[in-house]
């Protein structure tokens, strides 16, 4: 028994048995992927929540965020040379560690893509209502879920649907348009540095970290402290793993997975850390802490009007360049799994076009009955955990291979790989210990559920390869 919980997928020559992927994506394409991921309503919304939680001090929130996922970033992009499948954490683990803890992380996966596009739809739905509203006359009651009074959050579900028709009409054309969407984000953010960063006072930056640096509960019941926002803040991160579920889509993928990989952690750290200076330097923090538009607000107290509106009217957008990547890479892990029986292996058919039809509608109607009808505030936290989970397993894949087979052919070396595994792993696990502990509760359940589905199903069906 415990031989059949560790047994390990075998990838022969890069050539996977089963239904295949087109090969349409450039690297420009998955660095475009990846930014799309990782910017967006993170940065646009947690910034003042994290605020709340570190005050001025979230510019350090902000780099501890970012330093570990650069870490899980490098060993994503050695692994994703390695073993250029689709499937990201989920293949890597079954591959070097065993179907049993692959079947965890995918699982995990699952958790994160869910919450995120049915989250950031959510959000997208914030934005557009008042619009629709105004515009077309359309009742708040069908544009807001239940948990708000609402029927049912139809803009959220549009946009699903959306997505997974671009998603279904070709990778290579959703891809091209994501990259079009992802540079008016780029430029409105850009926007706001401009107008904000000659604003800056080091005033507001006093005092730096008036809630320390740890976890721990307030007086007001509340957890703060940087790690506090930094295990939140983690949600504006990541994103670039994405890019590894589109291992088997990518043209060159020794070249463009470490590219995209690599590339677009590394320009989204840099935006990031100059908003975040941008920001607090701007105003006191306590102006824009746990605003759910604290770019925009931060922009109208400047005496800005004009840019904080062309700021909301891009996040408008360009957020659906989040729920595309997500959804994205939600469908090929569902793709995947499906394909190596832990899931039904008829979801794993692929339309004349090279797309995974049932899978991605499957998907669509999984994350539109989350963002139309189930309330996500208490449990958008559990994407962070469901991430943390498959970073901290890919980190651990990169060194157990580089004892096992330290001479195995690596078109990208992560450097002082024990040294960046080590801060990766370490680092989640103190994030994850960072996280509300409800939400560490609720990842419990997950997984218990996870693992009946395992046990009952996935462990009978599935063809290890």
């Amino acid at each position: 028994m415990t031989d059949s919980l560790l047994r390990r997928k075998i990838i022969v020559a890069k050539k996977q048995e089963g239904p295949a992927l087109a090969r349409t994506l450039g690297w420009p394409h998955l660095v475009a992927l990846g930014v799309g991921a990782i910017v967006g309503t993170g940065i646009l919304t947690l910034i003042g929540v994290g605020a709340d939680k570190a005050g001025p001090a979230v510019i350090l929130s902000f780099a501890v965020a970012g330093l570990i996922c650069a870490c899980a970033a490098l060993a994503y992009a050695e692994m994703a040379t390695m073993i250029p499948a689709s499937g990201s954490a989920y293949t890597y683990s079954y591959v070097v560690i065993g179907e049993l803890i692959a079947w965890i992380v995918g699982w995990s996966l699952i958790l994160e893509y869910s919450l995120v596009v049915s989250a950031v739809a959510v959000g997208w739905s914030g934005y557009a209502a008042p619009l629709l509203e105004a515009s077309l006359g359309v009742p708040m009651a069908l544009m807001q879920g239940p948990e708000l009074g609402g029927i049912v959050n139809l803009p959220a579900i549009a946009i699903i649907a959306i997505v997974a028709g671009m998603l279904l009409f070709g990778t290579r054309e959703s891809a091209t348009v994501n990259a079009i969407l992802v540079i008016v984000k780029i430029i409105a953010l850009g926007v706001f540095v401009a107008v904000a960063l000659p604003a800056f006072d080091a005033a507001n930056l006093e005092p730096f970290s008036p809630y320390g640096f740890a976890k721990h509960i307030g007086p007001d019941g509340v957890e703060r402290g940087v790690m506090a926002a930094a295990a939140i803040i983690f949600f504006a991160f990541y994103g670039f793993d994405a890019i590894a579920t589109a291992a088997e889509e990518a043209k060159d993928p020794d070249r463009d997975l470490k590219i995209g990989i690599v590339g677009s952690m590394f320009v989204c750290v840099l935006i990031y850390i100059a908003v975040a200076v941008a920001a607090v330097g701007a105003i006191s923090y306590s102006k824009f802490a746990n605003s759910p538009e604290p770019l925009a607000l931060i922009l109208r107290d400047l005496g800005s009007p004009t840019a904080a509106y062309y700021l909301g009217v891009s996040a408008v957008i360009a957020l659906p360049t989040v729920i595309l990547a997500f959804f994205y890479g939600q469908s090929r892990i569902f793709f995947t799994m499906a394909r190596d029986g832990l899931l039904p292996k008829s979801l794993a058919a692929l339309s004349p076009r090279g797309t995974p039809v049932r899978i991605t509608i499957f998907t669509a109607l999984v994350v539109a009955v989350l963002a139309g009808f189930i309330p996500l505030d208490e449990l958008a936290a559990l994407a962070n955990a469901g991430t943390l989970a498959a970073f901290t397993a890919v980190s651990v894949c990169m060194l157990i291979m580089r004892r096992r087979a330290p001479d195995a052919p690596r078109t990208f070396r992560t450097p002082l790989p024990w040294v960046v595994g080590g801060i990766a792993v370490l680092g989640c696990i103190y994030l994850f210990a960072s996280l509300p502990a409800q939400t560490q509760l609720w990842f419990g359940i997950w997984n218990v559920g996870g693992l009946a589905v395992y046990f009952l199903y996935a462990r009978r069906n599935a063809v290890a390869r």
